[in-house]
């Protein structure tokens, strides 16, 4: 997807570069503005009355949704410190200063209400929740062409949907906010299982609303598929695995996608691969839309500052197979710069991720790699899972695994077989964001960590912010 957009200050709108849609004129405020945006209210009621008149209005409204992807409470930061550093594939290494003190909280579950990191999820989070309400409440009332007014539906559906789904896993009862906000009213927490009841339904009729594949600039906008394999993974939360399974073969025999090399996964030249179902798109070059997480993976940040922010665990290198060709693919224990120059330490604890590239080509912070959601390879792992232990779920995922390089395993393999796929669920999707709602969902996280000597807590606390305004909100076990 190429959208990024230039328009008075404006730019990258949904993180898409080029979209072919310049309607951005009355949106300035809206996708420029800042963390306040949550309830909408820094909208000036002259662009609120004179808006959301025309089709490329909601285009460009669509597309503000898609920018909150891009948000450091979202895919740039947040999201990897939710999902892969509360789990055992990564740490921060040892420095616990700065912001490095949050990230360590958050890794040892010491986390408090104010921390900074969870309460930009929180509120990032619901501004892309918010962004997409004012689509679906307000397109209804403007006439035009009908096709492409059921894909913006569509659209802002899913993206409603994938914020939710962040939103239900990290901190459980939470807020269910179907409609345009109007100001300061006191919300009411619902529970997880109802926030995925809605989406369910939601996504189903995002999947009937979307196109399967866009061409051109557009690429990289939310498809059928990517709708379908997020509605599978709510049915496998709500155990509704029968149902997820039909999803997911749907998926596989619509034939929009397919398994590609290892290695033709990552790197700006494999951008919206043809295993790709959906990603989060970023472009560097002073443009706004670059990100920031190849520069805290990488051995970037280790060279110019002796520090880590999202490190590989000794637990995360021993999950690895010696055959596993994803091992060198995913991370690295030594890494060699383009001087020659050897990135190691001393302590001998040099854990690098390079599935985001190793380098920043328009400099710190400003990457264009993007961030993987859906890929394919978690179609035929998730369809494993909705069967359970079959022949089928192991032809699955001997597939993934003869990719890797790696012998087929079977029912005689030791061990059980969720054991067994949440491993490869493991290293195949390493540093992608799966591994903590992975083990939530498979019921694994408290003996996992614990084996560790930590102390885990399931839930993310509800950002003190959130009690402040909303009394009525119940906090979390701390």
């Amino acid at each position: 997807m190429n959208f990024l957009f230039k328009n008075k200050g404006l730019t990258g709108l949904g993180g898409l570069s080029g979209l072919g849609v310049m309607a951005l004129l009355g949106l300035s405020t809206l996708s420029g503005c800042s963390s306040s945006f949550t309830d909408l209210a820094p909208i000036s009621q002259r662009n609120t009355e004179a808006f959301y008149k025309t089709s490329g209005d909601f285009v460009a409204a669509v597309n503000a949704t898609y920018k909150v992807l891009q948000a450091s409470g979202a895919y740039n930061q947040s999201y990897w410190v939710l999902f892969e550093q509360r789990s055992d594939n990564t740490d921060q290494g040892s420095d616990g200063t700065g912001l490095g003190a949050e990230l360590t909280q958050i890794e040892n579950f010491l986390e408090i209400a104010t921390n900074g990191i969870i309460e930009a999820a929180y509120v990032d989070t619901y501004k892309g929740i918010a962004r997409a309400n004012i689509v679906l409440d307000r397109i209804e009332k403007v006439s035009f062409d009908e096709a492409l007014k059921n894909r913006l539906k569509g659209e802002a559906l899913f993206l409603r949907s994938l914020f939710y789904y962040h939103a239900a896993i990290a901190f459980g009862n939470i807020p269910l906010e179907l409609h345009e906000s109007e100001g300061d009213v006191e919300k009411t927490q619902v529970e997880a299982a109802a926030i995925y009841a809605q989406l369910e339904g939601d996504l189903k009729t995002a999947e009937g609303w979307l196109p399967a594949k866009y061409s051109g600039a557009d690429v990289g906008r939310a498809t059928k598929g990517a709708a379908a394999i997020l509605l599978a993974k709510v049915q496998l939360l709500l155990g509704k695995k029968a149902d997820a399974a039909g999803v997911l073969r749907r998926i596989i025999s619509d034939n929009n996608y397919r398994l590609v090399a290892y290695d033709k996964l990552w790197g700006l030249e494999n951008k919206n691969n043809p295993e790709s179902i959906f990603e989060v798109q970023f472009k560097g070059g002073g443009t706004g839309t670059g990100n920031w997480f190849t520069n805290a993976f990488t051995p970037l940040l280790f060279s110019s500052t002796g520090t880590y922010k999202n490190r590989p665990t000794n637990e995360m290198v021993k999950a690895y197979d010696s055959q596993d060709l994803r091992f060198k693919l995913s991370m690295d224990t030594i890494y060699t710069n383009s001087s020659g120059q050897v990135i190691t330490n001393s302590r001998n604890d040099a854990r690098f991720i390079v599935k985001y590239g190793k380098t920043n080509a328009f400099g710190e912070n400003d990457a264009s790699y993007n961030f993987p959601v859906f890929r394919y390879a978690d179609v035929l792992l998730s369809l494993a899972e909705a069967l359970g232990e079959t022949d089928e779920s192991y032809s699955l995922i001997n597939e993934i695994r003869s990719r890797a390089n790696l012998a087929p395993i079977g029912r005689a393999t030791p061990g059980t077989f969720e054991d067994k796929l949440l491993r490869e669920r493991r290293v195949e999707f390493a540093f992608e964001n799966h591994r903590w709602p992975d083990l939530l969902r498979f019921k694994k996280a408290e003996a996992v960590l614990s084996a560790l000597g930590k102390k885990p807590r399931l839930l993310y606390p509800i950002p003190q912010r959130e009690l402040d305004i909303n009394r009525n909100f119940k906090q979390n076990p701390l």
